[in-house]
């Protein structure tokens, strides 16, 4: 195997990470990516400065941070994207003064450890995991571990005042920190039921949990949070972490990072009521019904004004040149329509060769309508591909965080699973649908109502969800949702889908607008 370098960098306890702050980014995924350590240290810095914005120009990057709308904006692009703060990072926290900072030395060719912290932690953590085993293979003291002695605290971290509960004594050996046995004394194996078996992740959990009872007030504890796999933190890098922490006679604590709250408490029946100013309580969706009245060369043709002189640019759909002919010719035929005839689109006014607008209106929906690759103007009324469903709608009488004087709308979806249609990537082939039914949440005021109203013309025009691959489990032919962000979680934001955030309302109705829906369509 390869021996690679592996280094560790120390952070106050004041800072970003000493807090277990880390500072994220929506992709074009619709997922959260991290910024580097540096910079969510800059950026929580700003932020506890109260400061209205932050320019990261100073460390490279053409971005700026805004803090009331929770956003950042690339200086060039003017692109924005939203920004989440997590107060759920997980790292140890050390006692006592920072070791130095080592180079990699290896030891002799004849692989003989050096006396490096490295070696000196690899060694320890070894020997106690070979004591252990021997025991459990002599079948000898079967209720208890024997202490190793191949560790001794004081060579990694030098004794002194400073040390704490960290700076064990020499000789010492390996214990629980904490845990108030004397020196020489057998350790009970019910205190580190975790070395026995460490893919066990219920027998980690038993560890953390008896960790937690054995550290004194004041010593600090090691958070590594979310053990049940759905956070940040792997299970396994958690119990590694807390067994590599043991060794070193650092104190360990396994704590679990709080739980959302998905629900609001049981509503009864007749405490349920129809929103106010909405029509009905409930909406269903059937099998899509293509429209056949118009042939594909008639939508393009709707849309479009002949160019009889075009510019000499690319056409941003085939990349060849507008005075050339299309990149389709010879994959398409159409009557009427020449490869080298050029079209400008009404609203924004990009140009594009007719060829290439009927090829990529063929490989689409093809409901009616057309949409700008470049500049996503929507022409027509754009339908989706969600397969068929229910919608229900109603008030309860709860509130959610941040919207303490209003009721809340809680929106009900529910797909069955089905077979894919010609409009779906695998037309025939069954397709899932998890988590069904998905209740989402919705602040009872003008413009929560405005926002149901919204969704509920998404809905009809079945763009709320579509049949693709799941970020989440990476499961394809699934149920997914479709670029208009919804609340499903009712009275936390433990996962960014709760409350509260002020910014919500808005950004959900600029992904509806971006689908075609506006209030203009309200009014209709």
């Amino acid at each position: 195997g390869t021996m690679r370098p592996v280094r560790r960098n120390f952070y106050d306890p004041s800072s970003a990470p000493g807090k277990g702050i880390v500072w994220e980014w929506e992709n074009d995924n619709n997922s959260w990516t991290p910024y580097d350590m540096d910079i969510c240290i800059t950026i929580q810095n700003a932020y506890e400065k109260q400061h209205p914005w932050l320019d990261l120009s100073s460390l490279g990057f053409c971005y700026l941070i805004y803090f009331s709308s929770m956003s950042q904006m690339n200086r060039q692009t003017q692109r924005k994207r939203r920004l989440r703060r997590r107060m759920d990072l997980a790292y140890p926290l050390t006692m006592g003064s920072i070791p130095k900072s080592q180079s990699w030395p290896v030891g002799a060719s004849t692989g003989t450890p050096c006396s490096c912290p490295q070696c000196l932690l690899v060694n320890s953590t070894r020997a106690a995991s070979n004591a252990i085993l021997a025991s459990q293979r002599r079948k000898l003291y079967p209720g208890a571990v024997r202490q190793s002695s191949t560790f001794a605290g004081g060579a990694l971290w030098p004794p002194g005042p400073a040390a704490g509960a960290a700076g064990a004594a020499k000789g010492e050996g390996l214990r629980v920190p904490g845990a108030g046995f004397p020196p020489g004394q057998s350790v009970p194996g019910s205190a580190l039921p975790g070395l026995n078996n460490l893919n066990r992740p219920g027998t980690q959990r038993g560890a953390g949990l008896g960790a937690r009872a054995a550290v004194p007030p004041g010593v600090p504890a090691l958070p590594v949070k979310n053990l049940n796999g759905t956070g940040p933190v792997h299970p396994a890098l958690a119990g590694m972490t807390g067994i590599l922490m043991c060794a070193a006679g650092l104190p360990v604590c396994l704590t679990r990072a709080p739980k959302p709250i998905l629900h609001p408490p049981p509503v009864s029946k007749s405490d349920i009521k129809p929103v106010p100013g909405v029509n009905g309580i409930c909406r269903k969706t059937k099998k899509k019904q293509l429209k056949k009245s118009k042939t594909p060369e008639d939508v393009v043709r709707r849309y479009i004004q002949k160019v009889k002189n075009p510019p000499d640019e690319d056409c941003t759909i085939c990349m060849e040149r507008l005075v050339t002919s299309s990149g389709y010719e010879g994959v398409l035929s159409p009557r009427g329509i020449k490869p080298e005839l050029v079209g400008k689109l009404g609203k924004c006014g990009h140009m594009y060769h007719l060829l290439c607008l009927l090829a990529m209106y063929n490989n689409g929906n093809k409901d009616g309508s057309l949409q700008c690759p470049t500049c996503k103007a929507i022409y027509g009324e754009k339908t989706g591909t969600q397969p068929p469903g229910k919608m229900e709608f109603h008030l309860i009488p709860h509130s959610l965080p941040g919207y303490t004087d209003s009721k809340t709308i809680r929106i009900v979806y529910d797909i069955p699973t089905g077979i894919q249609g010609p409009e779906h990537p695998n037309p025939g082939k069954k397709f899932t649908a998890r988590g069904f039914p998905r209740h989402c949440y919705l602040p009872d005021n003008e413009k929560g109502r405005k926002v149901l109203k919204l969704l509920i013309v998404a809905w009809d025009r079945r763009l709320i969800f579509t049949i693709g691959t799941s970020n989440t489990t990476g499961e394809s032919d699934t149920v997914v949702w479709n670029e208009i962000h919804h609340k499903t979680e009712f009275g936390s934001n433990l996962t960014g889908h709760g409350y509260p955030d002020p910014n919500y309302l808005d950004n959900v109705l600029a992904e509806l607008l971006a689908q075609g829906v506006s209030e203009a369509t309200l009014k209709d």
